[in-house]
């Protein structure tokens, strides 16, 4: 299955203008060396940080009947708070257990892309995440943990740099099933280690 972003293409020149007024009304130059060209940067970067790349949704079925924890740790998350636009950044622990189909892995992380690339609020990416493997993979249970910094309260604010904000969401099993949820809270937990180490 072919997954699309919603199709809405940004208008960079538009927002090249917007950027400089911006800047401009908060008291920055953008008319000398340096900052000459950073008015189209910030449209790119922005166009870039809220755009997901489409992807097909990869699934296997599962032959071998595997009936155990799926679980991909540390997929990278950068998505934008939609209350003051700044970025936040952390991790994402993705585990499903499986029914009648598997999916690629690499998918699982392209899912996180797809609802991170948005204005977003981490407790919604969250559960955005869960539910749509469980709609799309119809697994027996869907669990996501997202751990992130939000430089909205790192940079500003209470300026609480490096605290980081934990958000799960557990369906079918997951949630149900005392022992498989203790195993994915014991998996999301440890230490990643890497490989060669």
């Amino acid at each position: 299955m072919r997954v699309l972003p919603d199709g809405h293409v940004p208008d960079l020149a538009a927002a090249e203008t917007a950027a400089e007024g911006f800047l401009r009304a908060l008291g920055v130059p953008t008319h000398r060396p340096g900052l000459d060209d950073t008015p189209r940067r910030m449209a790119q970067a922005y166009a870039e940080m809220l755009t997901p790349r489409t992807f097909d949704l990869t699934t296997f079925p599962n032959d071998e009947g595997y009936d155990e924890l799926v679980l991909a740790r540390s997929i990278p998350v950068q998505s934008l708070c939609e209350h003051h636009m700044l970025p936040f950044v952390g991790v994402a622990h993705v585990g499903y257990h499986p029914r009648d189909r598997i999916v690629g892995l690499s998918k699982l992380a392209r899912v996180v892309e797809l609802f991170a690339r948005r204005p977003q609020v981490q407790e919604r990416l969250t559960k955005q995440v869960a539910d749509w493997l469980h709609d799309q993979l119809q697994p027996r249970g869907v669990g996501v943990v997202l751990e992130a910094e939000h430089l909205c309260m790192s940079l500003r604010g209470v300026r609480s740099l490096g605290s980081t904000t934990v958000t799960s969401t557990l369906l079918g099993t997951l949630r149900n099933d005392p022992s498989l949820r203790s195993e994915s809270r014991t998996l999301t937990s440890q230490p990643v280690r890497r490989a060669g180490s």
